[in-house]
């Protein structure tokens, strides 16, 4: 519901409260690549390989070794993580090194840690 149709509608409790809820309210598309990013964090693998990129790039090998997982396993989370952008890479001669693609992956995923921890 937008924030014009909050404010014509009239069986509100507290019509004021309902508008500044509605301002919250992101639109569809936003909504559904912020759905998207969360079921990617929401899988174990994928989350792993985030906390290991958090602390420095690393190669395809590096990070099957450090999660005792196969290249190819991690090369396809690799490729489904670039395509939404929570890593990116850069080329050095026949290497690729890994790294998490802006400081904001590692903040949802600190504060999904926080949470965590409080309970």
């Amino acid at each position: 519901m937008t924030t014009r149709e909050v404010m014509d509608e009239g069986a509100f409790v507290n019509k004021h409260h309902a508008i500044r809820a509605a301002k919250a309210i992101h639109d569809d598309e936003t909504l559904m690549g912020l759905s998207e990013i969360f079921k990617m964090l929401g899988d174990v693998t994928r989350l792993k390989i985030c906390l290991a990129l958090s602390r420095h790039e690393l190669c395809v090998s590096d990070i099957a070794r450090l999660l005792d997982l196969t290249e190819s396993a991690v090369s396809h989370q690799l490729r489904i993580m670039k395509a939404m952008r929570l890593v990116t890479y850069r080329r050095e001669g026949k290497m690729t090194y890994y790294m998490l693609d802006d400081e904001h992956v590692e903040e949802l995923i600190t504060m999904g840690v926080r949470h965590v921890s409080e309970a």
